[in-house]
């Protein structure tokens, strides 16, 4: 049970614009226009991809459609809508996003909740696959879809043309609906960000039409809106002329447009159509400042945002400037990253970087966003300062040759790599570039083009071309300065006029930077090369298995799935189960060292140093295991090899990273119990481990205990001996070719044969009935988990009826919580499995509601689980779950990251690595009588446990 903390993006502003409606619920017409683009209108612009097909029906709609392979037998299908919440009226406040909702609660061809019942049943997952979302200016629709069922592939369209027309609005699903769509906004909000949010948005958003159209709506309008407002909506803006198809996939693209003329010439404009305004947000000549405090927020952010206009990409010269501030995010920050590795880092987290503003959901605006976390209030403008500081340096100093050598290897490596897999490009990957294609206008090169443009400029772009880049992202006007904080700390925080100073004096005395480049090789000196003292092949799986001479066991599985990807892993048993009581601690923060860099190279200087290569490798330390995992290219399979080697025998030692990771620890430690999620989630932490001390949450007298030489020396401990490890090597390589890297890097790691194992510490979750009720939070957002778990024997027949148990139990939970109560937003059903150190599984019901509601949907959801178990799972439940189990292996056995996951955890534990060969066999087997024998045995409640957060009041 992992207890570390890592800061992660603390400082990064995040606001619930875009609201996805699934994660929940989830006639003869002329010939269209064809636009064949293949060379430039005009010079400079950039050429449409001859390989997509687009065209413009008689009634406005436009289509994409592409041929592509991968993944084989399937295809993407995307509704796009050119209307978001911005073309709400002051009634219809939330209308948006709400006929979204409505578009999967009945159509003319699919009543009521059909379509998901059909696409179910056809193997599409519902939230994973079937999803869709509105944003201020579009609401887009997705659809995955299989292709090699003739009927189910049209049926796809015929679902896209009833979304974009055909949408039945019944009064009595509309008002079931409201309930749902109130308690995402719970599930969604309820919380500090949120009521931080209403604050800084109407600032953020420059009082402008954007500020006073959030997608997720007014939620008293929502509660009371009459029928006619949302019918009026769908009907003025779901039209065919802000409408785009998107189809790509494995599949006869002529019979694809047939499909597009057949579905959807028939849909018609409104006779008086409103027109489609477009709406930007003002600018301001003098910086803007914002303070937010809330009592639930856990830390001290500050951002600065250089807001400014940015044009979508149509041009060489579009291409050009995107591209070298791309490289000006990459390079600045490195040197950001390089600051927070110091002990006396000003800052817990800083960023800084240039890109679409507000997520791009406003179109026209991109802006520089540099963030800084403090530990306290106080702090706070000096956090700033510095970050501030590394703008000015940039664009006071610009960057050395060094730094733009090095980002243009990495972008060199990075196009090489993509163009090497233009033929396993995944279908999704190009539909968004055709959707920004739509509604913005953005190019879409082929492949081919943008290769040859990128490697073109990448020659071309100097020093002084990304500096004068560099200095007019730091705008002088459009500067919006925000600060969150804890409610404690407003009388300690930096006034606005203080703020206001340090932006204008960030500058001040700020030296050009220093590369700390390392030019030595990574390792010192060549080891003595080891043998392979034993091959076997398994043909079946398509494995050839080696053992070296120092004990290694080597896995091989060689694939065409993709050109240019070798993926790995290892493990050895033990892990920081080893450890003593007194120093597990230390132990468990043993991966500070991994993450400290390897040798002489910190992680910044190792970053340069593989500049130019795509490889990337580490070591772990988890609870029961220690090992290795990375990926690279088949052209830099040795310095994967290097690395893993220097990660075994020449691990860093830096005290500045080590002590900088826990000071940071200690700050979210001492910061979260502001957090209701936080406190609630220790509770769980806790309640799991049955308060076994080294299951339980660090304290901040645990991490006082953190010692770096204890670390240092189980680290080093947990390396000396490999040959317990086995490694498994998934991707593009030749057996033969790849042996020599192996007995020279696996074959010599260290071994002393000490035949390890893994030690149980008893951290088992309480057998019987427990409850616990967390009371935290302001507002009126409940939180529950009710886990059902047990011992149980491991193996693949018992491991694939629970899940089928888990995804039929997944759709009654769904149907009665959010469908037939209104009571919930997301529910979900999880499992999770695990044969060591004892072999137990825990099923898991989740969801958030009203206070009031607690106890009658806790009800409802085990009146599902006792029906389960009186009846086992439905016909039609059943069905769905052959289906998209199905239709996911086929996809899986396509994967490179499915066959590691597979093969290292067969061998993990000591199961048969043929067990794959049987896997539909096993689906296919699974039977009604069976699931009602099984939901007896394993949720028959006699270790539930019960975990709910409440509000305090």
């Amino acid at each position: 049970m992992k207890k570390n903390l890592h800061l992660v993006a603390l400082g990064v502003l995040s606001l619930a614009l875009v609201h996805p409606a699934i994660a929940q619920k989830k006639p003869a017409t002329k010939a269209p226009a064809v636009k064949a683009a293949t060379k430039p209108v005009a010079t400079g612009v950039l050429p449409v991809d001859p390989n997509v097909k687009i065209g413009k029906l008689p009634n406005g709609l436009v289509y994409y459609i592409r041929k592509n392979a991968e993944p084989k037998n399937r295809a993407e299908l995307y509704l796009g809508n050119k209307i978001g919440s911005l073309m709400e009226n002051e009634d219809q406040l939330g209308l948006a996003h709400f006929t979204e909702h409505m578009a999967f609660n009945g159509t003319t061809d699919f009543p009521k909740n059909e379509i998901i019942n059909y696409l179910q049943k056809a193997g599409v997952r519902f939230g994973a696959d079937l999803n869709a979302y509105t944003g201020f200016n579009q609401t887009v629709y997705q659809l995955p879809i299989p292709t090699d069922s003739a009927a189910v592939f049209k049926t796809g369209f015929k679902i896209l043309a009833n979304w974009a027309g055909k949408v039945s609005m019944d009064g009595k699903e509309i008002d079931n609906e409201r309930g749902v769509i109130i308690e995402e906004d719970r599930q969604r909000g309820k919380n500090a960000q949120q009521r931080m949010s209403k604050q800084l948005l109407p600032f953020l958003l420059g009082d402008s039409r954007y500020a006073k159209r959030i997608p997720i709506g007014d939620v008293d309008l929502l509660k009371s809106f009459t029928h006619d407002k949302i019918r009026n909506f769908y009907k003025d803006w779901y039209r065919p002329n802000l409408q785009t198809v998107i189809a790509v996939g494995d599949f006869d693209v002529n019979e694809v447009e047939k499909l597009i003329i057949e579905n959807f010439s028939s849909l018609k404009n409104p006779a008086n159509e409103k027109p489609r305004t477009y709406y930007s947000i003002p600018d301001n000549a003098q910086p803007l400042v914002k303070i937010a405090t809330d009592a639930e927020q856990p830390y001290n952010v500050a951002q600065v945002i250089y807001k400014q206009k940015q044009a979508p990409l149509k041009t060489e010269a579009d291409y050009k400037l995107q591209m070298m501030q791309n490289m000006i995010n990459s390079m600045l920050g490195s040197r950001i990253a390089e600051i927070m590795q110091k002990g006396n880092a000003p800052f817990l987290f800083a960023q800084s970087a240039y890109g679409p503003y507000q997520g791009g959901m406003i179109w026209d605006l991109n802006a520089l966003q540099t963030v800084a976390v403090a530990k306290t209030g106080a702090e706070l403008e000096k956090a700033l300062v510095a970050a501030l500081a590394e703008n000015e340096r940039m664009a006071k100093f610009g960057f050395t040759t060094g730094e733009l050598e090095t980002v243009k290897k990495k972008l060199e490596a990075s196009n090489e790599k993509q163009f090497k897999e233009k033929d396993k490009t995944k279908s999704s990957a190009f539909v968004q570039q055709y959707l920004n294609n739509f509604l913005i206008g953005s190019a879409i090169p082929s492949e081919e083009f943008t290769y040859e443009l990128t490697k073109k400029l990448l020659n071309n772009i100097t020093l002084a071309e990304i500096n004068a880049t560099a200095k007019a992202m730091v705008t002088k006007n459009n500067q919006i300065i925000v600060v969150q904080a804890p409610e404690k700390e407003k009388a300690n925080l930096p006034s606005e006029a203080a703020l206001i100073a340090a932006l204008k004096n960030a500058g001040n005395g700020v030296t050009p930077y220093v590369d700390n480049a390392v030019n030595k090789p990574l390792i010192a000196q060549m080891p003595k090369a080891g043998t392979i003292v034993n091959q076997t092949k398994n043909e079946k799986v398509g494995v050839t298995m080696l053992t070296l001479s120092n004990g290694v066991k080597v896995v091989l599985k060689p694939t065409d799935f993709k050109n240019d990807q070798v993926i790995f892993t290892s493990f050895a048993k033990g892990g920081a189960s080893l450890a003593s009581n007194d120093d597990f601690i230390s132990a468990e923060n043993a991966n500070l060292i991994a993450q400290s860099g390897v040798g002489d190279f910190n992680p910044t200087q190792l970053s340069k140093y593989l500049a130019g290569k795509s490889v990337g490798a580490g070591a772990y330390i988890g609870d029961l295991y220690q090992g290795f995992s990375g990926s690279s290219s088949p052209k830099d399979l040795e310095t994967a090899f290097q690395l893993i080697y220097a990660y075994a025998t020449n691990p860093r030692k830096d005290a500045d990273i080590f002590n900088k990771n826990v000071s940071d620890m200690k700050v979210i430690t001492a910061n979260k119990s502001s957090n209701p999620s936080s406190v609630y989630a220790d509770t769980v932490q806790a309640v799991m481990a049955n308060y076994n001390k080294r299951g339980m949450p660090n304290t901040l007298a645990d991490l006082d205990k953190i010692n770096i030489d204890k670390a240092f020396a189980f680290y080093k401990d947990r390396f000396a001996d490999n040959s317990g490890q086995t490694f498994v090597f998934v991707g593009n390589f030749d057996v033969e070719k790849i042996k020599p890297l192996i007995t020279t890097y696996l074959a010599s790691l260290p071994a002393l044969n000490k035949n390890e194992n893994f030690v149980d510490n008893g951290i088992n979750p309480p057998k019987g009935k427990v409850s616990r009720t967390v009371k935290k939070g302001l507002e009126d957002k409940a939180t529950v988990q009710l886990i059902f778990h047990d011992d149980y024997i491991f193996n693949a027949d018992n491991n694939v009826m629970l899940d089928a148990l888990k995804a039929s139990l997944d759709i009654k939970i769904t149907e009665r919580l959010r469908e037939k109560e209104s009571g919930v937003y997301s529910p979900g059903v999880s499992l999770s499995l695990e044969k060591y150190p004892t072999a137990h599984y825990y099923f898991t019901i989740s969801f958030n509601c009203a206070k009031a509601n607690v106890e009658k949907l806790i009800n409802a959801a085990l009146e599902e689980v006792n029906a389960f178990r009186q009846n086992g799972v439905t016909a039609e439940d059943l069905q769905k779950f052959k289906s998209e189990e199905l239709r996911q292996e086929e996809l899986s056995l396509r994967d490179n990251g499915y066959w590691l996951n597979y093969l290292s955890n067969r061998l993990k534990y000591g199961d048969n690595i043929e067990q794959v060969l049987d896997n539909s066999k096993r689906i296919n087997g699974v039977t009604i009588e069976a699931t009602k024998a099984a939901a007896e045995k394993y949720l028959n409640g006699n270790n539930y446990i019960r975990l709910v957060l409440e509000p305090e009041k």
